[in-house]
């Protein structure tokens, strides 16, 4: 009996992610990352919710485990602001699960990178202990904006990469599209 989960789309899409998530071992401009474009790409294409959320969470895992081990920053006190982040942006690509275009992966993009700056250095500031109140978390921010135009490129590029690929695969390999 042939598993309905393990298809041939099934594994073009996770197998898409993992590559995304080893990329992020390579040597890359800070926060110019594959992260929210794989929470955003399996929010959209792996149609059970559950994997949706946790295959590229798993992978995300994997590939801190790596960071952790070769260069002993994978894993860090406000870890789990980024992972609610990448939670919260797969659950905005299920939203576009019936409206999937340039347009609405595009506005996805740059709203889960907003929510990823705004989530993660409220963190940053959660974790210095809530330091100087209300104006610590201002400051925070402020000192957070020159990691934001990397992070809303990166998303936004590798959300091409990802979208565009499975895009153009569907079109040469129909077993990758849907079957409704």
């Amino acid at each position: 009996m042939k598993s309905k989960l393990v298809t041939p789309r099934f594994i073009f899409i996770t197998s898409a992610i993992l590559i995304a998530a080893i990329s992020r071992v390579f040597p890359h401009i800070p926060n110019f990352t594959p992260l929210a474009a794989m929470a955003l790409f399996g929010g959209v294409y792996l149609s059970d919710k559950r994997l949706a959320i946790i295959v590229p969470l798993i992978t995300m895992f994997i590939s801190d485990a790596v960071l952790e081990a070769t260069t002993g920053w994978g894993f860090h006190n406000t870890m789990i602001y980024v992972y609610i982040g990448f939670i919260l942006t797969s659950l905005i690509g299920m939203q576009l699960r019936n409206n999937t275009s340039v347009l609405s992966v595009a506005t996805a993009s740059i709203l889960s990178s907003v929510l990823f700056f705004v989530l993660t250095n409220f963190g940053v500031w959660a974790a210095s202990g809530f330091q100087m109140g209300m104006a610590g978390l201002g400051t925070t921010y402020i000192l957070g904006i020159p990691f934001f135009g990397p992070t809303l490129s990166g998303d936004l590029f590798f959300n091409a990469i990802l979208f565009g690929s499975f895009y153009l695969a569907q079109q040469k390999f129909p077993a990758l599209v849907k079957v409704k």
